[in-house]
């Protein structure tokens, strides 16, 4: 990419990553989806908890930019999008300033959560902004990502946008919470089996490392599956109406994507993470429509 002729913004715009940003709002549209089915919809809650998401997750890109850099986990070579730190677009610290204020952003939405919803939006939160930053390093290194990313961006994402609008939760979004979590854990299979060699030269035990190439991709695919076969199993359990199998029509893109992870490796996984960002918006976008269509009908 040539860097030489871009603005500040166009450089910001590219620290925070906004092809990872969709993704991020799954849980919440689920919850959300949720919410609207047994009548306890609240939009404030529902856009502070969708605004809150992204602000965790463009903190996290940011973390991940500047503290890979600082502990020389990145390279020229590197097969991923552009990072800024390591391209001498930005300083160490102009990214920490900008993912400190990312986060005090983040935490000012909690705060009106809070209120809203009580203290136990409060221990969401503060979890979320430590794993955030303790993500590159300590969790990412010892491959716990998958749990991490399975528990904030999946249970806690789907879990805590419910309780935000209801102030209970319920057995549905616990189970929803499942699919949502797993394919956005996905995102981050493709990403370390992208980086497997890398990693390895870093030092850097990802999942993918411990597993190996052949392993990861079938953990990509075993990981979809579940995704869209838990919907008939939940329906069978009478959480979720029917209307929800709306979500296979996603199917055709997910398959499409799940062949890329199959057949290629290094550089062109890069089109497979924006795919499988994509699947993670779409589901949740899909599942909100039967919902819809369920209460409507």
């Amino acid at each position: 990419m040539n860097t030489e002729n871009l603005s500040k913004a166009q450089i910001w715009l590219l620290a925070i990553r906004p092809k990872t940003l969709p993704a991020a709002g799954a849980g919440v549209i689920t919850g959300t989806a949720l919410a609207y089915y047994d009548s306890t919809f609240s939009f404030f809650p529902a856009l502070a908890a969708l605004i809150g998401a992204i602000l965790l997750q463009i903190g996290s890109n940011l973390a991940n930019d500047v503290f890979d850099y600082l502990r020389g986990a990145e390279s020229k070579e590197r097969l991923g999008p552009l990072r800024v730190t390591q391209a001498g677009l930005l300083t160490p610290k102009e990214v920490q300033t900008g993912m400190w204020i990312t986060f005090a952003l983040a935490a000012l939405i909690g705060i009106y959560l809070i209120v809203v919803a009580g203290w136990a939006i409060l221990l969401i939160g503060l979890t979320a902004i430590f794993a955030a930053i303790a993500y590159t390093g300590p969790i990412s290194d010892k491959g716990l990502g998958e749990i991490f990313v399975f528990l904030y961006f999946g249970v806690a994402a789907v879990v805590g946008t419910y309780y935000a609008q209801a102030l209970t939760t319920s057995p549905a979004a616990w189970w929803i919470s499942i699919p949502i979590g797993l394919l956005i854990v996905n995102i981050l299979v493709v990403n370390n089996l992208r980086d497997i060699e890398a990693d390895k030269a870093a030092n850097k035990i990802t999942m993918a490392v411990r597993m190996g190439i052949s392993a990861t991709r079938k953990e990509y695919s075993l990981l979809l599956g579940i995704s869209y076969l838990i919907l008939p199993l939940l329906i069978w359990m009478r959480l979720i109406p029917v209307w929800t199998l709306l979500v296979w029509l996603s199917l055709p893109l997910a398959w499409k994507v799940a062949k890329t992870v199959r057949t290629e490796i290094g550089r062109p996984l890069n089109q497979a993470l924006a795919g499988t960002g994509k699947i993670a918006l779409i589901f949740s976008v899909l599942f909100f429509a039967g919902m819809v269509l369920a209460k409507l009908l």
